[in-house]
């Protein structure tokens, strides 16, 4: 029965390219119009075809990761994105829809994230092996989405561009002080002080974060401008010239949106400026796959614009620009495969085969995402008042030096 539900959803689901499935009982089937190049799917868990029918997205990731189901050529890329575009326009969501919608109304109680629950959201990811992420991001450890200006830039270069973007929108002024909620290894914040003379406090709930972000400052002489604490953003007091959160919004949670932007409004001074980069969704409200909630990111989602502007609005807070960028997240994950892939044996040394697989998976289908699922970056750029920036953008794209 499985293998025949599992059958309908792919014919009705996959109608462009070409992919082949070889299902555990023997039988093989076909799909798409042929167009591009044959991927090739082989399931050999019993099981996993009732699974996915069940819960596509989560028995999907996991048939790969633990191997009952594989590519031939472990053309996970090229399998994936055939799903994904062919998924982009709307086909076959029918069977999605009782699914979709038990996940959208228990996505408020997965997304509640108090103090204790979001440390050990965050340590469940945060608080690996330092040297894995050594093995794929660049030197500063930016673990978000780089600014491209060029197709060809390095992502050490798109990184330290995403920064300058950043500090541009911040105006910052030397000895301005700074609160950066989420502040990761420390890059972006030491950055601010060296680079523009801020006196800055970063707050993280990782334990590895903290640890490596206070040494890096330690080592840069920087300790007297610079400050890390293993904190809540919740649990900051006093009020700060700028306030900057790159890549920790995602982990916040719908139910706590207004908690969050009034606390940057009570923290932010008057004529203050705050900067929030997150991924979003140009699309509608949705769910975050169920797979990346289990196995990568627990409590974490990305947010439609629509579901922000009514929490900014009751912290009476001016959205005083506000940005999308594309595909720049798209590119920065092609980098990190690629040095994820390059590095696979010492990772896998690290850990095993199943978290390769289980990693390679997130890296791809995420990449996947932005490049054909509505999938993006917002900027948003904060202020009590009206006039705390100029009126217009020119003092982001200053005219380079004759």
């Amino acid at each position: 029965m499985w293998e025949t539900l599992l059958d309908r959803i792919l014919r009705g689901l996959i109608r462009e390219g070409d992919l082949t499935l070889h299902l555990p009982g023997g039988r093989v089937h076909r799909y798409g119009n042929g167009t591009g190049e044959t991927v090739t799917v082989r399931i050999t868990d019993p099981s996993l075809p009732g699974r996915l029918v069940r819960s596509p997205d989560l028995a999907l990731g996991e048939g790969y990761m633990e191997g009952g189901l594989s590519i031939d050529g472990d053309d996970l890329y090229g399998f994936l994105g055939m799903v994904l575009k062919n998924a982009s326009g709307g086909r076959a969501n029918w069977w999605r829809y009782p699914l979709k919608r038990l996940q959208h109304w228990a996505r408020l109680v997965k997304q509640f994230n108090p103090a204790r629950r979001a440390r050990a959201n965050v340590a469940h990811h945060y608080d690996l092996s330092g040297r894995l992420y050594d093995l794929f991001l660049d030197a500063d450890r930016q673990y978000s989405c780089a600014y491209f200006r060029q197709p060809d830039d390095t992502l050490e270069t798109a990184q330290a561009q995403k920064k300058a973007h950043i500090a541009a929108k911040l105006c910052l002024e030397p000895g301005m002080r700074v609160l950066d909620i989420g502040c990761g290894w420390g890059g972006m914040a030491l950055s601010l002080a060296r680079d523009h003379g801020a006196r800055v406090l970063g707050v993280t709930l990782s334990e590895e974060q903290h640890k490596v972000a206070t040494r890096r400052a330690a080592e840069a002489g920087l300790s007297d401008r610079v400050e890390f604490r293993l904190t809540d953003y919740r649990a900051v007091t006093g009020q700060f010239d700028r306030i900057v959160s790159v890549g920790m919004f995602e982990h916040v949670g719908l139910p706590h949106y207004h908690e969050y932007f009034a606390k940057v409004g009570q923290l932010l001074a008057p004529d203050g400026v705050a900067l929030i980069h997150t991924i979003g969704r140009a699309g509608p409200p949705g769910v975050t796959s169920p797979w990346i909630t289990r196995y990568i990111f627990p409590g974490g989602y990305c947010p439609a614009l629509s579901e922000v502007t009514p929490a900014l609005q009751d912290a009476r807070l001016w959205v005083t620009d506000l940005e999308v960028w594309r595909l720049h997240y798209a590119e920065t994950i092609k980098h990190w495969r690629a040095r994820f892939e390059a590095n696979i044996d010492e990772i896998r040394g690290l850990y095993d085969e199943r978290f390769c697989r289980m990693w390679r998976y997130y890296l791809t289908s995420s990449e996947l995402t932005f490049r054909h699922f509505r999938q993006c970056v917002f900027q948003i750029q904060l202020s009590h008042r009206q006039d705390a920036v100029p009126l217009t953008r020119e003092y982001l794209y200053p005219p380079a030096n004759l």
